[in-house]
């Protein structure tokens, strides 16, 4: 069992700017929180708020210009590349807004992908990836394509895949933001319950009806946390 009176994160004065021409146009500027095991996170904020970007920092896809972030006690910013990566790779469950699905790949193969880069053995990620797709409602979709699938489907796929490695930590990024209202609903419902068996769980959303369903909300502006 996770020690949850520990941060799994640890976000200490990160600041970030992004050149834009010459001029350095700052997205974080200070940000600190805390983050413990099996909590579930909502980042809101307006556009140009910094909430994307301190998804990516904290995910390890992105770096802070000054400050520290920990990981379960590990500091990504002393962290080498491969390191992160495999970082990433074993802790960690990423979905996007655009799920990200390999085009030529099965559902099944998609959510296998992660796993043969942990060098998982075939019959033990077909398995792995059968029940993920079971437990996200495609168990009679493996061997469909992402071009075959609906938008809602195709998510469920992507969060399948991000389960692949069984990460403590699953960051996602406007998740339901181009799915309908009804399809968003259920993508959360399912995070709920991912979150109800104990995963960590911080997303970024613009959708007042989708922050509801996490359990602490963080908001920013211009960079900073205004309130929380």
């Amino acid at each position: 069992m996770p020690d949850n009176s520990m941060p799994i994160i640890i976000v200490e004065d990160v600041h970030k700017s992004y050149l834009m021409g010459k001029e350095a146009v700052p997205a974080l500027r200070g940000v600190s929180l805390e983050i413990r095991p099996g909590e579930f996170v909502c980042l809101m904020g307006p556009s140009g708020s910094g909430k994307t970007t301190l998804l990516n920092i904290i995910g390890g896809l992105d770096e802070a210009g000054r400050g520290h972030v920990i990981v379960d006690n590990e500091n990504l910013v002393a962290m080498s590349e491969d390191k992160l990566a495999t970082l990433r790779l074993r802790k960690m469950g990423f979905i996007f807004q655009s799920y990200n699905l390999l085009a030529n790949f099965t559902a099944q193969e998609n959510v296998e992908s992660p796993m043969v880069l942990a060098k998982i053995g075939r019959k033990e990620r077909r398995e792995r990836a059968r029940k993920l797709l079971e437990k996200v409602g495609l168990g009679d979709r493996t061997h469909h394509y992402p071009s075959e699938l609906s938008g809602g489907q195709q998510q469920r796929v992507a969060i399948a895949r991000a389960l692949a490695n069984n990460p403590a930590i699953l960051i996602a990024d406007e998740m339901t933001g181009d799915l309908d209202s009804e399809t968003g609903f259920a993508i959360m419902e399912l995070a709920t319950q991912l979150n109800q068996d104990g995963m960590t769980i911080i997303y970024v959303t613009h959708d007042p009806r989708m922050a509801e369903f996490g359990k602490r909300l963080i908001l920013l502006r211009d960079g900073k946390i205004v309130d929380e």
